[in-house]
């Protein structure tokens, strides 16, 4: 459906109501004025807004961070940051989540690491015996998370978009993870389970459980009559923000196996639920991956002006927040990908001054590179 269309159809139902509102006056009197329709008529391409990388991430305790630094030196300073709660970032104005998924269907796999026992950390949340993905970095040396299960993360957010039904589209930004580790003290470290197609299949299943369908913005929808969703996006870019709020939409970062996995799952696009990172040419190119907006603004400018979907990163493994060198912050905001993820919503008290804040007030801005000249950051607000 072009932007034509969508603004046409919009006028008209805003006449429909304002004929309906008039005709059942019943006393003759005249009747109450109907407010007009908040219609912005602005792509999801055109906007843009905060993300959170790993936004279930908590820092571990001191203890195990001494033993990873004695034995894996250069991980300790990209673990050492922590987010708010998944509704604390909605309320700060977060509108995309990177969750990290590990399959564990029998449930327990995760659930007793080695650290625990052998630093007298406090026990893990029962929660981790259970059936289902787990949401947390990486097995053993970094566990602690603001909500161990997928079902649990979707569950939060779910329960605040019920709360505040107007709000932005919410992008879920999902990771299956599958590496093994280093155990240099050949301490049996849990591996976890390699991704295979029925992972992904496990991954909707969950997605179904917590939301309906009515919620999720899916590929078919977004491609529509298009022979191709890239060729959907080029020609009309995503939809009208107004007609996706109080919904989620579900992206993948892989393009590489697990991307074939999926891809493989469904080979025709229309069947999908989960948009993969891809640029064109690729037919299924809609939404992708650029995490360098120093080297990459470029190329982050141009598939936004074509339409396309970019999540790009203001900061990486605490380097930013410890120098407080804003550059590829700045960078990022005005390449205008439309997901801007930081790990500093908050600011860090032991690097006060870096925090990562959209321009202008509330939880998206018109974007700076593909915004029509009427787009209002106003209209945008919403919940």
């Amino acid at each position: 459906m072009s932007r034509g269309f969508r603004r046409w159809s919009g006028v008209c139902a805003a006449l429909l109501v304002a004929i309906l509102a008039a005709c059942s006056d019943d006393d003759g009197g005249s009747a109450e004025p109907t407010p007009e329709a908040d219609t912005t008529d602005v792509g999801l391409d055109q906007i843009q807004v905060l993300a959170a990388h790993n936004a279930y991430h908590v820092e571990g305790e001191k203890a195990l961070l001494d033993v990873i630094t004695a034995n894996l030196p250069a991980l300790t300073p990209t673990i050492e940051y922590s987010h708010p709660t998944l509704t604390d970032g909605l309320d700060l104005g977060i509108r995309s989540f990177e969750l990290d998924l590990f399959e564990d269907p029998e449930g327990g796999r995760y659930g007793a690491p080695v650290a625990q026992e052998a630093l007298g950390l406090e026990p893990i949340d029962p929660v981790m015996q259970e059936p289902g993905f787990k949401v947390f970095h990486i097995q053993e040396v970094d566990y602690r998370s603001r909500c161990l299960t997928f079902v649990a993360c979707l569950t939060e957010l779910d329960g605040w978009s019920q709360d505040n039904p107007d709000h932005l589209p919410i992008v879920i930004h999902l990771e299956v993870k599958d590496g093994v580790i280093p155990d240099p003290l050949e301490l049996g470290f849990v591996q976890p389970i390699p991704t295979t197609a029925d992972t992904f299949s496990a991954v909707e299943d969950e997605i179904h459980s917590v939301l309906d369908d009515e919620q999720i913005v899916t590929v078919g929808e977004v491609q529509g009559d298009a022979d191709t969703l890239r060729s959907a996006i080029e020609a009309d870019g995503w939809p009208d923000v107004d007609d996706l709020r109080g919904r989620f939409i579900f992206v993948l970062d892989d393009h590489g196996a697990k991307r074939d996995l999926y891809r493989g799952l469904y080979p025709d696009t229309l069947d999908r639920l989960i948009f993969v990172d891809a640029q064109p040419p690729d037919p299924d190119a809609a939404f992708t991956v650029l995490n360098d907006p120093v080297a990459d603004g470029d190329r982050i400018r141009e598939l936004v002006a074509m339409g396309y979907l970019v999540r790009t990163r203001t900061d990486a493994d605490t380097a930013e927040a410890r120098s407080g060198d804003t550059a590829r912050r700045e960078a990022a905001f005005e390449s205008g990908a439309q997901l801007v993820s930081t790990d500093y919503e908050v600011e860090d008290a032991r690097w006060p001054g870096y925090v990562t804040d959209l321009p202008g007030d509330g939880p998206a801005r018109c974007n700076p590179v593909s915004a029509p000249d009427d787009c209002d950051d106003a209209d945008l607000a919403g919940g």
